[in-house]
């Protein structure tokens, strides 16, 4: 199934009461003849190039603690490969419905908290490794309270922040504590903040410090804020307010992304809901800024919650999945739109086939197509159809990476073969996803800058700088003057 966009110029969408802009050539979404074995609550893009699966109970409280086993999905063959679920000390199946993830600067992946029991819910305290290589999940120690619907980050030494997330008495965990292989208990906490709400999104910023967007699971009356960690772990974690969100109790299900490229530290929060009704809101931060503040951007054309924000190699951000109204697929078939950073504007594509609403996903591939997956309106009510979105860029003709390194180093120029060296405009590394719950902490676009180039090849430099860029296994590839982008190679930046 697939459904081509060919419309030009200006359409009147009689729903809206106004002109949209809509695609110019030809994109289409693919609904795959083959279905997901478990409902893709967690999702991650491996830096082998395939896709994790995992939900632990998957919302189904009669599954508590059964080997509802995890799955990579080999996106070029087709196929699936299951793996030995993670035990507890009991033996038991650690559950890991709702934890939170990031990628280590290996590219393991590292998944924190889970869910203990259901209704009310309480967190779990167990912490993994799931090896890309190997294809199975790797014990680590345990955080020092549990977490259900947590926040994990990346920091730029590599090691690993988990914040929020309720705690094993079901009550909100105040305590951020940081992973790292070289604390003999694993994970050091901090002294208690003020509470951050689960899944907050959170984004790394060039100085060290963390942003909360303002996005989040659940209303909250947290405003968004900036975080400093201290040097030490007996000192507190400092907070300050960022102003200026429009629609500030609209932060359910939002998603917020770090525009492209990740040195200008803007940050884009978009959609969200409050109580079960959307909004079309759209407000961008500047955080180089010495007083951050949002301002007003183009809103979406259609208000959504429960949706996901893909970043694409043409440096524009993908939005798909998501409805009108909480968990209500019968308003959630929505075209996509793209926005465009530098033009500040929205355009219309394809309409997806599949409505996708609370536990959707959305990854971007290597060839740079979109997957989308999951949705669980309501529990053991599971969306298991798989649709591929393919933008219009991909039936263009793309520049080619003939070779480039497996690995760089911070501040190191590179060389990347390229029959296209003249044209080319951008060399882009872009880290991999690790979504769930319209939150992703991992996906942004560095910018290599260009600094000479002959017949057959361009050179850039590698930033220098390990909270733009943390360290770890990234997309890399290049685009054309018209934009384009090449497929993806995949290189390690440490």
């Amino acid at each position: 199934m697939t459904q081509p966009n060919n419309k030009t110029n200006l359409q009147e969408e009689t729903n809206l009461g106004t002109s949209i802009a809509l695609a110019t050539t030809t994109d289409k979404w693919q609904v795959l003849s083959y279905s997901a074995p478990i409902v893709p609550i967690h999702a991650a893009l491996l830096r082998t190039g395939k896709i994790f699966f995992f939900c632990g109970s998957g919302n189904d409280p009669n599954r508590l603690n059964t080997p509802y086993d995890s799955v990579v999905w080999d996106v070029n063959k087709g196929t699936f490969s299951r793996q030995t679920p993670p035990l507890d000390s009991n033996k038991q199946p650690m559950d890991l419905f709702c934890a939170g993830h990031s990628f280590r600067p290996d590219g393991q992946l590292l998944v924190a908290g889970g869910t203990l029991r259901y209704d009310p819910f309480y967190g779990s305290p167990y912490a993994l490794m799931f090896d890309p290589i190997t294809e199975k999940w790797v014990k680590i120690l345990s955080m020092n309270n549990g977490r259900w619907y947590p926040t994990v980050l990346t920091l730029g030494s590599g090691r690993v922040l988990a914040v929020s997330g309720l705690d094993k008495d079901g009550k909100l965990n105040k305590q951020p504590e940081i992973y790292s292989a070289f604390f003999p208990n694993g994970w050091n906490a901090f002294p208690t903040t003020s509470g951050l709400p689960a899944y907050a999104h959170l984004f790394l910023l060039n100085s060290g410090k963390i942003f909360y967007s303002g996005g989040q699971m659940g209303v909250t009356g947290v405003t968004p804020r900036i975080l400093t960690l201290p040097e030490t772990f007996t000192q507190s974690i400092t907070e300050k307010v960022v102003t200026g969100l429009q629609d500030i109790a609209f932060g359910d299900q939002a998603a917020s992304v770090l525009l492209p490229p990740a040195q200008d530290q803007k940050v884009m929060i978009l959609g969200g809901g409050s109580g079960k009704t959307a909004t079309k809101r759209v407000n961008i931060v500047d955080l180089k800024a010495s007083n951050p503040t949002y301002v007003a951007a183009k809103p979406l054309n259609y208000a959504r919650m429960h949706h996901s924000a893909v970043l694409l190699p043409d440096r524009t951000v993908f939005v798909c999945n998501g409805s009108k109204m909480n968990e209500d697929t019968k308003q959630s078939m929505l075209p996509a739109e793209i926005y465009n950073p530098a033009t500040n504007t929205w355009t219309v594509v394809a309409k997806q086939n599949v409505p996708r609403v609370y536990h959707s996903v959305a990854l971007l591939l290597p060839d740079g197509r979109v997957v989308t997956a999951g949705g669980n309106p309501q529990r053991t009510v599971n969306e298991l159809r798989l649709e591929i979105y393919s933008p219009a860029y991909m039936s263009r003709s793309r520049p080619v990476i003939q070779s480039a390194p497996q690995t760089v180093t911070y501040g190191q120029q590179f060389t990347i073969q390229t029959p296209q060296a003249a044209n080319i405009k951008w060399v882009s590394f872009i880290r991999p996803m690790a979504t769930t719950h319209s939150c992703d902490t991992e996906q942004r676009l560095v910018d290599a800058p260009i600094t000479s180039r002959n017949a057959t090849s361009v050179k850039a430099t590698v930033i220098n700088n390990r909270n733009i860029a943390p360290p770890g296994w990234y997309m890399l590839f290049i685009s054309d003057n018209n934009g384009t982008p090449s497929v993806a190679t995949w290189t390690q930046i440490y």
